[in-house]
């Protein structure tokens, strides 16, 4: 893996010191690459890459060029399919100078221009500039695994694998996008094709960028999973299948010239993928877990018993609150606001990982295809309850408010399931869906913020961007939108946002087979009820690992990979929260009223509520600010 920069100067105007330029754009990139740096500029382009080398490490330098060298191209990723690409295209009169999986892009172009990416099986985000056409060329993975953003400037189309690179090109200016950020504190996150930044932009996922002499961007999605044409494999058939996939899928991903390992969380997707990388390995492998001190957090003795099972190199490291000093850090590395929590043990994690092993493989997106949060049996529940849901909004909500009052630690934490719940009974179903996954819903940002804030955001209903594509999914049930919703959103703009920036921070490349397209495409053929049967998520995919996996990792609990936010902020990061989120320099932004503020975090502290989410989303928006606004 790597990270890419440069720009396409379609005006052909001056650009005065560009090499040096291109190299500041680089080193603010260097954790992304620390093993190598690329250049190539032309009066055209200027392609900029800071390498990670994990295959081909004496000629795989970047930037790569085709016979003639009017073609150039630096991407980030791996081409885990490149073998048999390469040899398709030498027998196609194609003459390879490297054996690097990139160098097929620039072949793949050859033969058919920018049609070329449904050749292409793995992660990448790349740039191509196409000399004879004055064309540039660039795209992002199926699922979203690479980022890739950019944004036009006085002629010129200046583009990064993170925005801090934008930022270092003259006319680039640091404007909050407010639209953004009213988008980030319901979701935590930035959705694309937005930035944090004014007039800098995210390519979304399975998409394409295409920008001529005249300037103009032209943006293709090139891909989606499709629901709607089921297969009519039996159970057994479909356990097969699965199984087959998901082996084939971490074979693939073990392709490396340096060290390599997994993250093991002890839940059920880590441990199939180290299940599939043991079959496939004739050494131990090397596995890795954090967790906290806190057991209602902790997942390690599940990943104990997994690590057993196979016999493999195992370590384990805990995240104490202390740790939590890396935030502005963290800040910077996102380099835009994103509140999820558990950004804070992935780069931990990470950070151990890598003085191991160079490359990763993780278990992201099982939930996504196969059904396994909470939510889509929430979901599931409100379908069964359809008849009656608007009964126990109006009894559940009130009588779940009332019993808050008075509770604490486990009945607290279901209580306030239960409101969340409840809450959402009411509305259509897209909607309850974004209830669900909304940290602040419209109501809650209402209330915290300015009257400047409110005026500015009158009519902007931040839940339009889930519902639109719930309602636009390609699929035929409710389940099947919900699965699509969260391949399209949260996976790309958030989960794999966390995993880029956490393990790239610590120049770790993380492969994800559960993410190959071929097996994401697998699993949209599956009928929902082999996902989800009746409230049991992940019902086929927790079968054909039986026999497998421990019994007590199949039959176990879900906890995600969050971390105690609630308790931290009534204790150790209390104060820093508060001196950060309630500071003079805060409140002058002008986002929030002051005693609004107080009174969610002073709600917090006597355990009347619990907004440990909301109060995370509110910090990291300061901290984003100091590192790059101020």
């Amino acid at each position: 893996m790597c990270g890419i920069t440069g720009w396409f100067n379609y005006s052909k105007s001056n650009i005065p010191g560009s090499e040096a330029l291109l190299r500041k754009m680089c080193s603010v990139i260097t954790h992304r690459g620390p093993d190598d740096e690329g250049l190539r500029l032309s009066s055209g382009a200027a392609l900029g890459i800071r390498r990670l080398a994990v295959i081909d490490l004496k000629t795989g330098s970047q930037p790569i060029h085709n016979e003639d060298s009017s073609l150039w191209v630096v991407c980030n990723g791996e081409i885990y399919n490149f073998q048999e690409l390469t040899e398709t295209l030498k027998k196609r009169g194609h003459r390879f100078y490297t054996k690097s999986d990139v160098e097929v892009i620039v072949h793949l172009y050859e033969e058919y221009g920018t049609a070329l990416l449904p050749h292409l099986r793995g992660m990448f985000a790349f740039a191509l500039f196409d000399e004879k056409k004055n064309l540039f060329f660039a795209a992002r993975d199926r699922l979203g695994k690479k980022p890739f953003t950019y944004a036009l400037c006085g002629g010129s189309l200046v583009f990064g694998s993170e925005i801090k690179s934008i930022l270092e090109f003259p006319g680039i200016k640091r404007e909050v996008n407010y639209n953004a950020i009213h988008h980030y504190l319901t979701y935590q996150y930035v959705p694309s094709p937005l930035s944090a930044f004014e007039g800098i932009h995210k390519l979304p996922p399975a998409s394409s960028l295409i920008c001529g002499s005249s300037g103009k961007v032209t943006i293709e999605r090139y891909w989606q999973p499709d629901f709607r044409n089921k297969l009519n494999y039996t159970a057994a058939e479909w356990e097969e299948a699965l199984l087959n996939k998901l082996e084939e899928s971490t074979r693939i991903r073990m392709v490396s010239d340096v060290p390599l390992g997994a993250f093991l969380s002890g839940g059920v997707d880590s441990s199939a993928v180290v299940a599939m990388m043991a079959r496939n390995s004739s050494q131990p492998v090397k596995t890795f877990s954090i967790g906290f001190a806190e057991q209602d957090f902790s997942e390690l003795k599940f990943a104990a018993v997994v690590a057993k099972k196979f016999g493999t190199d195992h370590r384990e490291f805990i995240v104490k609150p202390e740790t939590a000093e890396i935030l502005p850090k963290l800040a910077w590395h996102y380099g835009e606001p994103f509140a999820d929590s558990s950004a804070l043990p992935s780069y931990f994690v990470a950070r151990e990982t890598r003085k191991h092993v160079t490359v990763a493989l993780n278990g992201d997106g099982g939930d996504e295809s196969f059904a396994g949060y909470l939510r889509y049996k929430a979901f599931r529940f409100s379908e069964m309850t359809a008849p009656v849901n608007k009964f126990i909004y109006a009894i559940g909500s009130p009588l779940s408010r009332h019993l808050l009052k008075y509770s604490s630690g486990p009945v607290r934490k279901y209580l306030n399931y239960a409101l969340r719940v409840s809450s959402a009974l009411s509305q259509p179903p897209a909607r309850r869906n974004i209830r669900w996954h909304s940290i602040f819903d419209n109501e809650a940002k209402n209330a915290i913020y300015s009257e400047a804030m409110i005026n500015r955001f009158d009519g902007n209903d931040a839940f339009k961007y889930l519902e639109d594509i719930f309602n636009g999914a390609p699929a035929q049930n409710n389940t099947d939108r919900l699965l699509y919703t969260d391949l399209s959103a949260y996976l790309p703009e958030c989960l794999l946002v966390k995993m880029d920036i956490a393990s790239m921070a610590n120049s770790l490349e993380a492969r994800s087979p559960f993410l190959d397209h071929e097996l994401v495409e697998l699993a949209a053929r599956m009928p929902p009820e082999l996902k989800l049967k009746g409230l049991n998520g992940k019902y086929i995919l927790k079968k054909s690992l039986k026999g497998i996996l421990p019994a007590e990792i199949l039959s176990r609990k879900k906890m995600g990979f969050g971390i105690p936010v609630n308790s931290w902020f009534r204790n150790e990061l209390r104060a820093y929260l508060k001196d950060t989120v309630l500071s003079e320099k805060a409140l002058a932004r002008g986002y929030f009223k002051k005693d609004a503020l107080e009174k969610l975090i002073a709600e917090h502290d006597s355990g009347r509520a619990e907004h440990g989410y909301r109060l995370w989303d509110l910090l990291m928006l300061e901290l984003w600010h100091r590192e790059f606004i101020d």
